[in-house]
């Protein structure tokens, strides 16, 4: 990271901490060159990078001044009814009219679960691919089903110990994207019938899986600031015969929330206890904000309990569904169910990933991405406060690329999510996130595309509509 990088980062902390407050001077220009031992170039470099982020903006004669930040009043927490009983899944005919209003490229992509392809460095991973193709050996064909590519495993163990987590390389098995993962993983530990702890709100396809899988759903509480409700699940597992659960730590999937490390030690303690394994989603864990990556609670299971499933299509390259599981003491089982399904993701994308992943500039690519994402969501989030009713809510996630917000309690999201499509606008709305149907007045909107006037014109749409509900 370049230095001028590095102290823009230490300011966009300040400020994210409250330390800078919206409308206070940031340090003058000499005096962060004193204070910082850097240049005075340097200086100004990093405050160009912040007034790119909108996180400052010059003021003639006073200076660099901290922009006045949107309204992060975080959602209130529609309790989950889990006086904890299980709750059969029918979700999927409102999931799929969700997903095929993203299909359409006229469309305003708010509801959509991706982010944007142009974020990707598609040419050069079309370098690698081409690289992959030319040089592979025709007995990886067979040499490389599961586990993997033994190239693509090694690098994929590196960065495993770059973040302190202790991953085998026989225990981590290449997937068809993490969503194959996640499947795997369930159908290792469960059958047809059995009691699933989920999140609410909670991913949508979590959702699927347990109904395609004929799995039953007990609902544990999200807090938007805190995270799983722990009590909660401890009361779950006291009630009921919870034959797993399966939790996105960080960066959660829609509200954005992450388990601070004693929160995923807590969690980890508590599934040691009563010996529940853990399908542990977290395909946003390299798309964070702040200095330091988050770890997982993988990182703290000393039993071999957590299963961590990861993906390089929310990161690198979505089109290439590669996907991961580092199994732990299930490692064995789910490669033979890899095997007996879909035998072996696709060789030449492995490879391809592979020389990516060691020759293409990897972390140089990510700091770009979390870049543009920070860059893109406090830009929704300012139009939010300026179009959407005033009594919004929005979350302030510190990574991903997803908003979660609460609207007034008149505001139907469904109703919502009907009228803004015929206005060429797709949201997600909160019921698709619930096995009970709730959260009838939240949306969650998606940031990971770049901002233009087509955003801003939709997201004033939407708020006219918002408030004619």
């Amino acid at each position: 990271m370049k230095r001028y990088e590095q102290l823009a980062n230490d300011i966009a902390e300040l400020i994210r901490s409250g330390v800078l407050s919206a409308g206070q001077r940031a340090p003058s220009v000499r005096q962060a060159s004193k204070n910082y031992g850097v240049s005075a170039s340097t200086v100004f470099q990093a405050y160009y990078l912040l007034e790119n982020k909108g996180l400052l903006r010059a003021k003639p004669r006073s200076g660099y001044i901290v922009c006045s930040q949107p309204n992060h009043h975080v959602p209130a927490v529609e309790r989950a009814q889990t006086t904890l009983t299980s709750t059969p899944v029918d979700v999927s005919k409102l999931v799929f009219s969700v997903l095929g209003s993203v299909r359409d490229p006229s469309i305003a992509p708010f509801g959509s679960a991706f982010p944007s392809p142009a974020l990707f460095p598609m040419q050069r991973l079309a370098k690698s691919m081409a690289k992959a193709t030319r040089m592979m050996d025709l007995r990886s064909l067979v040499s490389d089903l599961p586990p993997g590519n033994q190239m693509l495993l090694r690098q994929i163990a590196l960065r495993y110990g770059v973040i302190g987590v202790k991953a085998p390389i026989d225990e981590i098995i290449v997937t068809n994207g993490a969503m194959e993962a996640l499947n795997l993983c369930l159908q290792a530990v469960t059958r047809p019938g059995d009691l699933v702890a989920i999140e609410s709100p909670a991913f949508y396809a979590s959702l699927q899986v347990l109904e395609r899988l004929q799995l039953q759903a007990v609902e544990i509480p999200v807090d938007a600031k805190t995270g799983i409700d722990l009590n909660g699940l401890e009361g779950a597992f006291k009630k009921h015969p919870i034959r797993a659960c399966w939790f996105m730590t960080n960066f959660q999937n829609p509200v954005g929330v992450s388990l601070t490390e004693r929160k995923k030690q807590e969690l980890v303690n508590l599934l040691h206890r009563y010996q529940v394994p853990l399908i542990e989603d977290d395909v946003y864990n390299e798309l964070f904000f702040g200095k330091t990556p988050p770890k997982p609670a993988k990182a703290f299971d000393q039993e071999g309990l957590v299963m961590h499933c990861c993906s390089y299509s929310k990161s690198l390259a979505p089109g290439y569904r590669v996907g991961w599981v580092s199994g732990g003491r299930y490692a064995k089982e789910i490669e033979q169910l890899k095997l007996m399904t879909t035998i072996s993701a696709a060789i030449p994308s492995q490879v391809a990933l592979a020389d990516y992943l060691e020759f293409g500039g990897y972390d140089r690519h990510l700091r770009k991405l979390r870049n543009n994402l920070e860059i893109q969501q406090n830009k929704m989030r300012a139009a939010i406060t300026r179009y959407l009713p005033e009594q919004t809510r929005v979350s302030r996630p510190e990574g991903g690329y997803f908003l979660w917000l609460e609207m007034p309690e008149q505001v139907d999201s469904l109703k919502l999510f009907n009228l803004a499509l015929r206005q060429g606008i797709s949201i997600a709305p909160g019921p698709i996130f619930s096995a009970t149907r709730r959260f009838r007045n939240y949306i969650r909107l998606n940031y990971g595309y770049p901002w233009g006037p087509n955003s801003e014109a939709a997201m004033e749409n939407l708020g006219k509509i918002a408030r004619s509900l």
